[in-house]
């Protein structure tokens, strides 16, 4: 451009224009311009405004942390938890300190900038189908107030592949914090299924591309550790001009969880061959002895177990916690139905007092239900499906009328399909 001399819009400096650099932003038609110094002095305010903006939000969440430790000590935890769970004592114990520890290595990492830090301590739980895992980490969310949220891993797919990518268990999380990204950055993702992406070993090992196991406990190995995680919103594709969204996942506390079916048996093995005898003092393990044994086992599991299983070694090193769950037998399952704040009964009791209607679920009735369920193979999960299937005709006729009634379950209701017994409140009292 020839050399003029043109007024900043800004700083109402007369510059002398040599090239587009003196004069960055002018349009001749309005007369409007910006001279490189003044957009040198807004980027830098830009830049202390994020900076304030920041420490801001840093300094209100450590003094949250205090907060919320002091509330949460690893006992209160477990208190809070008992309300809600049934056994289980160890895994609450497990998870208390561990969500403890994590909160406590947050507030070390924001006192002690710079200095070495406190490694992450992410959980990996296992334990049969219906035994309290998922529930055990939602009441848990809901005592300490942040973000939760749940991904199925074996839907997720290594990147490249028809399905979900690993940043989909991010998204989740940003999501559940309403879009908030710094709680995102503070809350708890669980990865359930997490034994459905074991790789493949031994003749079912194949050498074509494993996108549903392998592939994805690799990508899954930064995110676990700590890193940014890029993903775009909710609906829209992946591709270079899409809009992302930034988290980064160093304190947000990963647990992951399933069933492993069958790594009882590798723990067996083990266990069983460092134990061995020779000759005839050796030990015979029966297949029954080793079903009555299931919890025993699982407590004894190891690092090189889950290996065998199909875990990679490097997601194990990031996964140093852990927790184990036992079987529910009849006994528990029977609490389950009636002592926790949320029992099913109870729930079903208080839908019916709505309507001026008492629930009268008899002892052998529980009993039915808690065999049930056992046959069932599906745990605690079963339980209020079971009971639904009973009380749909009589949650259909109840509101027919508004006299006050009594509803009696009893064993027959369940294992037989017998119709529940409505009668008058006068009669069953008298």
């Amino acid at each position: 451009m020839p050399e003029q001399m043109i007024t900043c819009s800004f700083c109402r400096k007369k510059v002398k224009v040599h090239d587009q650099y003196d004069m960055p932003i002018y349009d001749p038609n309005t007369g409007f311009a910006i001279c490189k110094n003044c957009i040198k002095e807004i980027h830098h305010f830009v830049e202390e405004h994020e900076a304030s903006e920041a420490s801001a939000a840093h300094t209100g969440f450590a003094t949250e942390l205090n907060d919320i430790l002091s509330k949460n000590k690893p006992h209160i935890i477990k208190a809070y938890l008992d309300e809600y769970i049934i056994n289980q004592d160890r895994a609450k114990k497990i998870l208390s300190v561990a969500v403890y520890n994590h909160y406590k290595r947050m507030k070390y990492d924001y006192q002690n900038e710079g200095d070495s830090e406190i490694e992450k301590s992410n959980v990996i739980m296992l334990g049969p189908s219906g035994c309290g895992k998922t529930a055990l980490l939602s009441h848990l969310s809901k005592l300490l107030d942040i973000p939760f949220a749940v991904t199925d891993a074996s839907s997720l797919t290594e990147a490249g592949f028809v399905g979900a990518d690993v940043e989909v268990a991010v998204r989740n999380l940003y999501y559940a914090a309403e879009k908030n990204i710094e709680k995102a950055e503070h809350g708890i993702i669980y990865l359930d299924e997490f034994d459905k992406i074991a790789r493949k070993s031994g003749a079912n090992n194949s050498i074509t591309a494993d996108p549903g196991h392998e592939g994805v406990q690799q990508a899954l190995l930064k995110m676990l550790e700590g890193s940014v995680v890029e993903f775009t919103a909710r609906g829209q594709r992946k591709h270079p001009e899409a809009p992302t969204i930034k988290v980064d996942t160093k304190n947000v506390l990963f647990i992951v969880g399933g069933a492993f079916v069958g790594i009882e048996k590798i723990i067996a093995k083990r266990v069983q061959k460092a134990d061995a005898n020779i000759g005839f003092g050796a030990t015979v393990q029966s297949k029954d002895d080793e079903n009555a044994r299931f919890d025993e086992f699982i407590h004894q599991v190891r690092p090189e177990d889950l290996m065998e299983y199909g875990i990679i070694p490097e997601i194990i090193g990031r996964l140093p916690v852990i927790c184990t769950l036992e079987t529910l037998d009849e006994d528990a399952l029977l609490r389950i139905l009636t002592e926790p704040k949320n029992a099913p009964v109870k729930q079903y009791a208080k839908l019916l007092a709505m309507d001026n209607v008492e629930l009268d679920f008899r002892e052998d009735a529980l009993r039915a239900v808690a065999k049930k369920a056992i046959e069932r193979k599906t745990g605690a999960r079963s339980l209020k499906g079971i009971i639904e299937d009973v009380m749909l005709d009589v949650m259909f006729d109840i509101p027919r009328s508004d006299e006050p009634r009594k509803v009696i379950i009893t064993e027959a209701c369940i294992n037989d399909n017998a119709r529940p017994e409505i009668v008058p409140m006068e009669a069953s009292d008298s």
